[in-house]
């Protein structure tokens, strides 16, 4: 399939057009483009770069979509998806911006942003169903899940706090478990 700057930019502009509400609904959309469309990478990947996008500063979407064209294109696919993920967002706030004064008052502009408000619900949903099913695979993940969010609901525990503690918990998990592995390899010797 064609990988070209302008192919990448063209599919990246098309999720930026319907990119509402943040980086948060981006996954549904980049999944139907990408992975079910055309198969540029797989559902895994993506969900790996969609939690990268979230671990670094900036905008998700963004971030999300310089991971994908690197992986695509290298530097080159990189900047045509970020800058097909930016523009259709820059020219929109150029429009409004001209025009908000008009008709922020109007009722069916009123109903248009309820209308979107809606559907940004439903693609946040989406987004968390498939975190969920990429994310939460076994007992240990569920546990780390809960802990974290009790920890940022109850105790308001700093997010950056979390995605550490979270880490360490896992690096932890991984070494235990792969130590444990060893001694069964060696005392079935």
């Amino acid at each position: 399939m064609d990988k070209s700057f302008y192919a990448i930019f063209k599919t990246f502009f098309k999720v930026g057009t319907l990119l509402l509400g943040g980086g948060y609904v981006i996954l549904p959309l980049l999944q139907a483009e990408l992975v079910d469309k055309k198969g540029w990478i797989d559902s895994d990947g993506l969900c790996e770069y969609y939690a990268l996008g979230q671990s670094v500063p900036g905008i998700i979407a963004a971030n999300m979509s310089i991971f994908v064209g690197y992986k695509l294109r290298g530097q080159v696919g990189a900047l045509a998806a970020v800058l097909g993920i930016v523009t259709p967002a820059f020219l929109a706030i150029i429009l409004v911006a001209t025009m908000l004064e008009e008709i922020v008052h109007l009722s069916f502009i009123q109903s248009i942003f309820w209308g979107v408000g809606i559907g940004v619900i439903l693609l946040v949903y989406l987004a968390t169903k498939e975190m969920w099913n990429k994310s939460i695979v076994d007992k240990f993940t569920c546990i780390v899940f809960f802990a974290a969010f009790i920890l940022s609901t109850c105790f308001h525990v700093s997010p950056a706090l979390i995605i550490v503690l979270s880490i360490l918990a896992g690096i932890l998990y991984k070494k235990y478990n792969s130590d444990e592995n060893f001694v069964k390899k060696e005392c079935e010797k």
